[in-house]
This record gives structure tokens, sequence and C-alpha cells, in this order.
């Protein structure tokens, strides 16, 4: 397990006769208590499809069935039972083509790291644009990650921090609004693919604002979750 952030791990899995899995798909994770009693919670795929294994970005929350055991109880060697990969409208490959737009909100950048990990390892000549938001810098998932994936000529990495911010910093702030969008979105003109993934506010204030940009909304792919029951 890696600690992303004081809520957030990411957990890695070794799965047999796993079939592979394209970028931005997702699984379902499935718990039993000793009493019988089953709940059930889909998680996107952090991973790469070229990764040896199987990785999983959760955010505990307070109110969740399955995310508090995930982050706080699981152990190395406990096993889980999975179902996937499912889903096929928000995963990305080469033959999906570009400029790629992703907008990221909190833990909604987890299918991202997967499409930016396969568009690295794939050797792809997409330019993409990610715009991340956080409440702080501290809160930021795949930190390092992401200044490494900055040094790509390929990929251009834009992160705004929503609360707290370090006096030096040089990025941007506040929430995604129609102004940062047009800085940060490719122009309409490229008719990019745009990926948006975070919480259901979030999501449909992005793709609200792309279209009164005059994105193309038949060119934006959204994939969302709600604030409880995870």
């Amino acid at each position: 397990m890696t600690v992303e952030t004081p809520r957030v791990k990411t957990i890695t899995l070794e799965l047999q006769d796993w079939p592979g899995h394209r970028a931005g798909q997702h699984v379902d994770v499935r718990l039993t208590a000793p009493d019988g009693y089953q709940t059930e919670r889909s998680y996107s795929i952090a991973s790469a499809p070229e990764d040896a294994y199987v990785s999983l970005t959760v955010e505990r929350l307070d109110d969740g069935e399955v995310s508090p055991y995930l982050v706080d109880e699981l152990r190395p060697g406990d096993e889980l039972e999975l179902r996937g990969p499912v889903g096929g409208y928000f995963a990305w490959d080469e033959q999906s083509g570009g400029p790629l737009f992703l907008v990221a909100g909190g833990s909604g950048l987890a299918p991202f790291r997967s499409m930016l990990r396969h568009h690295r390892a794939s050797g792809s000549s997409v330019p993409v644009r990610l715009l991340c938001s956080a409440r702080s810098l501290e809160l930021l998932i795949y930190r390092e990650e992401l200044r490494k994936l900055a040094a790509d000529d390929l990929v251009e990495v834009s992160i705004t921090l929503t609360r707290d911010a370090p006096d030096d910093w040089q990025g941007y702030r506040g929430r995604i609004d129609p102004m940062l969008l047009s800085t940060t979105a490719w122009p309409v003109t490229e008719d990019p693919l745009t990926y948006i993934c975070g919480p259901t506010a979030f999501v449909e204030t992005a793709a609200a604002g792309l279209v009164a940009l005059g994105h193309d909304p038949g060119r934006i792919r959204t994939e969302r979750f709600g604030g409880t029951g995870r």
C-alpha cells in the first residue's frame, strides 16, 4: 500500500487470471461480513494496462461501507473479491485520438493516472493537458508522479488549489470555472477529446463550463461519484 494523503491510499493487487484492462476502466469490490451481509463499490483502476499489477486508489469516507475497510483495515496478504474490468465508455487508448483534456477533482485523478501511464508506455504521440483540482498541495494525490509527467513535452499539467496554497505557489487558485477552463483547455478549434472525473457537482460544473465555451458535448466523457457511500 502507498499512503497518498491522510485519507487516501493506493492498494496494489496481485490477481490470478486477470484478463487485462483498458486505461479508464474500473472494478467492483465486494465485501462480505461474517453475518453474510454484502456490500459493493466501484473503484477506478489506477494502474496502466502495461503494469504487472492492478492498483486502486481509495479515499476513505467516514460514512462509507467499503472505503474505511480498504484504507484502514486491509493488510498485505488479505484477499478481496473483485469483478471486472468494467466499462468502456470512459476508457482511452491511442485509437481514441485526441488531443486529450483530462479534468480531475480529488481522487478523480485515479483513472487519469492509468491513462497517462498508458500514454507513456505505448509511446503515444497524442498531446495531453491535465487539469487537477485539490483542496491543498498536501491533499493532491500522485504529487511526485505528476511532477515527472509534467517533464514530458507531450503532457501539460495544471493544478488549482481550492483552499490552502503555499505562499510561493505558482499554480492556479480557486475552484474550476469557465475562466480557468478557457485558460487550460485546448482551443475549441482543436476538437479535443475531454474526460472529466470527480464528485458529481464538480463534474457537472466542469462539463457545463466547457459546453458554454463552445466545446462539443459529444466529445466530453464524464465519470462521477457521490459524496457518500463509497
